[in-house]
């Protein structure tokens, strides 16, 4: 029996990377599942990868409208939400001296205005399921300082979990964020990347970057019915660097 069998879940943020590895994992559980991105080709190719339990649907997730078109349209093909992943994310690599407002405002509005967005939108349909689970992607950098920006989006995202999860918790829906530190990706395995990544690696704890699979394991834990007490928490996945 799938751990998500009989719910239906939307995943930001998608088409690649961890939102992509949350989806396989949510297929392979038994959920329904809604691939909620803005790129649409790639969302596509892996909706028609995953099968009849997987749709592609076009999400500007700084958009209201488009949140509400997306709740409404999940609706009417799978049935009530219960599982929100709010994936999508983005960071910029420049000081505080280089940063511009609009550089700024674009980061806090993909990284934390669209999880806003993404609880108001969803929870009146996960109020009828009396079972949802929204999971907040964080970073390690929502518990330790790191890029301007990213950082400060981060942390506003595990201060909103936990104000969510207070608010939705009398209607049975939990709200957890999840930290991750170093993840293997196409972008950090590449080139010159490689080089400093393999370098770093030797100061994790656990002396190696993580497979985006690790982290997608505890997104499937907080969505499925096994962490059913487990609301306004941080679950960190970073090999121990925030330890240190």
């Amino acid at each position: 029996m799938g751990r998500l069998n009989g719910k239906v879940a939307i995943i930001t943020g998608a088409a690649g990377g961890m939102g992509a590895s949350h989806a396989r994992k949510f297929i392979d559980e038994g959920a329904k599942v809604v691939l909620a991105d803005i790129m649409e080709e790639q969302s596509q190719d892996l909706a028609d990868e995953l099968g009849e339990n997987a749709i592609f649907m076009k999400l500007d997730v700084t958009n209201a409208e488009d949140w509400e078109r997306v709740v409404a349209d999940t609706e009417e093909t799978f049935g009530p939400i219960s599982v929100l992943v709010n994936n999508a994310g983005i960071t910029l690599n420049k000081s505080i001296e280089d940063i511009t407002v609009d550089d700024y405002h674009k980061v806090f509005n993909i990284n934390q205005l669209s999880v806003f967005l993404g609880i108001k939108t969803v929870s009146p349909s996960m109020k009828k399921t009396d079972n949802g689970s929204i999971v907040n992607i964080s970073s390690m950098n929502g518990l330790v300082g790191g890029a301007i920006g990213y950082t400060d989006t981060k942390f506003a995202v595990r201060g909103m979990t936990k104000a969510a999860a207070l608010s939705l918790a009398p209607d049975g829906i939990r709200v957890n964020s999840v930290h991750p530190g170093v993840i293997e990706t196409p972008m950090l395995t590449q080139g010159d990347t490689k080089d400093a990544v393999e370098e770093f690696a030797k100061h994790i704890p656990n002396r190696r970057i993580a497979k985006p699979e690790e982290v997608s394991n505890m997104v499937l834990f907080l969505a499925s019915d096994e962490s059913s007490y487990s609301t306004g928490s941080e679950f960190v996945i970073d090999g121990g660097l925030t330890a240190q």
